[in-house]
């Protein structure tokens, strides 16, 4: 491992350098520009709550419970670590459904949540008639921020880490697409094999000098400090009212009262005020009020304590509130720890472990999609997007998270060249992936304004009417977000190959599904790719995974090919259903006979397009792939020749009853295709990476594997509900819904298997699913509820 440069000395970066350290890494500096903790971390409210509402989330916060006392033993050092328990409390019944979904998840990851009356909360002067309930957590507790980030440095500069306050980076420095080192503002250049970010606040500007885009804004965050208060419980619990948006939690006999601001001021951090070290800014009555209001009215007792001290800094959030960490899909070697979302303090022993890992070992260690930079979207980045997301993006950390729920702030981001035309068929647009789709097409105005449920969907039965369409006549689906890159050049076909499960040396013309592996066997692309000429491969992956997926190809293929995102260039229309050959040939010039994963030129309302026979939603169909320019055009003859629009809901419904995996959600880089049932993607007469770890599992037997439940009852299934067999707990859903076509509730979850059981034997135990507290008998399925054999799709 080559000289590494950390930026930023706050928690997440003192964090980095001490696992870096702890892992006996050489050649490790640290720049802060001012002094240590100087810029947010100071005055972080030192909140540890490790969990979270995902299963991921959690595993990282968790880090914490083990850590933080850890840190004082190795130092000698106090971090005023301490478990205080907390409560998360609930106004409206649909939070409690929220908290029994996280109160279940986190029992299954080794905590002790549990739900309670709201006559339980065991903090005395709490007014609490107005709530239904509550979630109790033993685990959460506090830190002091300074205290554990002077611990972090003891430890780091124990390990070997060179820490130096003072020193300013003007910018980062790359030759091409790698890293190569910063520059200091005093003219001074290091030069380094990884540069790892971890500048909060100052994130965005300096990332832009290596030409990456970084989608944060910092904003004021506010809270307030009482005076001291006769008679606290010592330990006081951390208290969250949720509804309200609003924190209290003890701060040596005083009270720290806090809250998530919707309409969040953003704050520019290369403003007039932002080289200021351990800046505090005015104090805002007018936008801390209703925190301050709220807080009286849970804890009457308030009014008689006086305010110490008002809090205003700045802290730096992301356009979904979940962190940016990896390594950039732009360059090679710059990796990123930012926007944390003001839980940086406590996420900093997570989020450094693995960031040091991921940097030392060149992969992450585990899949931390959920949280990886390479998802972010360069356009977000835009100050004014940004700064119109922090309307509702703060306010979402403790807003209900209702199942489906849509971002209201700093819509229209992406909008295929075909938007007006599926709004004016009556799109009712959600953001999937990060761009403006159809969800699904309303009749009526009560059609349009749908509410959120926390139990059966309102939009279910137009996702089943849309998809009964396909019985007889021709749905139309907008696929065009899906990520499309063209792979050419010398080598274009040995290097596919080398990474395909699948064979690539096919007929022009060929469609093929696999997958591309990494060397321990786990998933990293889900594609298909379609053979466009001798040494010429078009590649679909998901809309969502397009920088990722970029990224991954160009590190893993051979010198001499090129590869081009030719996403904004098409778009893609999926004719889909028993009418769609009929109808396409009623459009085409000529209309070629192909059979199922074949592709051909073909002419449609005289354009030029690309007929693909491929189906995810498991009916006869092919996507339509046509230039931008005259998608319009073939739009209109499709709608015009009797095609009726289908939303994305109806095609999530579709696939999930196809069993149909995902790649974000039942496939990623921890699971294997032969744990997945994907086997038959996998050409073992041919060589590609990943092989030899596939043929060793294939040899043990695999201990895992992905099958798809059917539950009893109709539960609301979303994903990572723990599933059991008896008392014992063997897995996670990875997600869930009701078949559009079925009817019938569905769940993929990845169960503990012993070594060499077949999928007849597992689908013979009895297993259930925990969904928000209740038990549900769930059966796994041998095959898929819907046209099981594919005579549909193939016919």
């Amino acid at each position: 491992m080559g000289a590494t440069l950390i930026i930023g000395g706050g928690a997440i970066g003192l964090s980095v350098a001490y696992h870096l350290g702890r892992r006996g890494a050489s050649g490790v500096t640290l720049l802060e520009r001012n002094t240590l903790t100087s810029g947010t971390s100071w005055h972080a409210a030192g909140i540890v709550g490790p969990l979270r509402a995902t299963a991921g989330m959690t595993r990282l916060a968790a880090h914490a419970l083990d850590l933080f006392p850890r840190l004082e033993a190795e130092t000698g050092m106090a971090t005023g670590y301490r478990r205080t328990g907390g409560y998360w409390l609930a106004r409206e019944p649909a939070r409690l459904d929220e908290l029994r979904r996280i109160c279940s998840l986190g029992r299954a990851q080794g905590m002790r949540p549990r739900m309670i009356g709201a006559e339980e909360v065991a903090v005395p002067g709490l007014a609490l008639s107005d709530h239904v309930g509550a979630l109790l957590v033993p685990e959460d507790g506090n830190v002091n921020p300074v205290d554990l980030c002077m611990a972090y440095a003891r430890a780091a500069r124990s390990a070997g880490v060179t820490i130096r306050e003072g020193a300013r980076v003007e910018r980062l420095l790359t030759r091409g697409d790698r890293i190569r080192g910063a520059a200091l503002a005093d003219g001074t250049e290091i030069a380094a094999d990884r540069v790892i970010l971890c500048t909060g606040a100052w994130s965005r500007e300096l990332a832009a000098t290596a030409g990456v885009a970084l989608p944060l804004q910092a904003v004021e965050h506010m809270y307030v400090v009482t005076t001291p208060i006769h008679d606290l419980p010592d330990p006081f619990p951390v208290i969250r009212d949720l509804d309200r948006g609003i924190y209290i939690k003890g701060d040596a006999g005083k009270l720290v009262i806090g809250g998530f601001e919707p309409d969040a001021k953003p704050w520019d951090a290369h403003g007039p005020e932002g080289d200021r070290a351990f800046l505090e800014m005015a104090e805002d009555w007018d936008q801390f009020a209703p925190f301050m209001e709220a807080a009286l009215a849970l804890m009457p007792s308030l009014a008689d304590a006086g305010i110490q001290h008002f809090m205003n800094g700045p802290e730096s959030f992301t356009a979904d509130t979940r962190p940016y960490v990896g390594e950039t899909p732009q360059v090679d070697g710059l990796f990123v720890a930012a926007g944390m979302n003001s839980v940086g303090v406590m996420s900093s022993a997570g989020i450094g472990r693995a960031l040091a890992d991921w940097a030392a070992d060149g992969a992450a260690p585990s899949d931390l999609w959920e949280v990886d930079v390479a998802r972010a979207d360069p356009r977000a980045a835009a100050p004014a997007h940004m700064a119109e997301r922090m309307k509702e993006a703060v306010a979402d950390l403790f807003a209900l998270h209702w199942p489906y729920k849509q971002p209201v702030a700093g819509r229209g981001l992406r909008c295929s060249a075909l938007h007006d035309r599926w709004a004016a068929a009556g799109a009712v647009f959600g953001v999937t992936g990060g761009w403006e789709r159809g969800l699904w097409y309303a009749r009526s105005a009560d059609e349009r304004a749908l509410p959120y449920s926390t139990g059966a969907q309102p939009w279910q039965p137009i996702a089943a009417r849309e998809a009964a369409v396909m019985t007889q006549g021709t749905a139309l689906l907008d696929l065009s977000p899906f990520t499309k890159l063209r792979m050419s050049g010398p080598g274009a076909l040995a290097g596919l190959n080398a990474l395909a499960t699948a064979q690539m040396d096919v007929a022009t013309g060929r469609a093929v599904y696999c997958q591309m592996l990494n060397p321990h066997g786990g998933i990293e692309m889900d594609v298909t790719v379609t053979r466009a000429g001798a040494e010429v491969f078009d590649i679909t992956s998901g809309a969502a995974t397009r920088w990722r997926d970029a990224a991954w190809l160009r590190r893993n293929l051979p010198n001499g090919c090129t590869l081009e995102d030719r996403t904004e260039a098409f778009c893609v229309i999926g004719v889909m259903g028993a009418g769609s050959r009929a109808l396409l040939r009623g459009l085409a010039e000529e209309w070629p006979d192909m059979a199922f994963a074949h592709a051909a030129e073909v002419t449609l309302a005289g354009a030029p397009c690309r007929a693909t026979r491929v189906s995810f939603v498991g009916a006869l169909g092919w996507e339509i792939t046509v230039a931008t320019r005259d998608a319009p055009a073939v739009f209109d003859a499709l709608l015009a020749a009797g095609g009726r629009p289908m939303g994305h809901y109806a095609l999530e419904s579709c696939r999930i009853e196809k069993g149909f995996r995902a790649w974000g959600h039942d496939l990623g880089p921890e699971i294997t295709p032969l744990e997945a049932g994907l086997g038959f993607t996998i050409d073992w007469n041919k060589d590609f990476q990943g092989k030899a770890a596939l043929a060793a599992q294939r040899e043990a037997g695999a201990t895992r594997r992905l099958v798809l439940l059917r539950m009893e009852g109709n539960p609301l299934m979303l994903h990572d509900e723990p599933v059991f067999e008896g008392d014992r707990l063997v897995g996670l859903t990875t997600s869930g819904g009701v078949g559009a076509r079925t009817g019938l509730t569905l769940a993929f979850a990845l169960v503990d298997t012993a070594p060499g059981e077949t999928l007849a034997q597992t689908c013979a135990r009895a297993f259930a699913v925990e969904v928000a507290g209740e038990r549900r008998a769930a059966t796994a399925l041998r095959r898929a509820p819907y046209d099981p054999e594919g005579k549909e799709m193939r016919g």
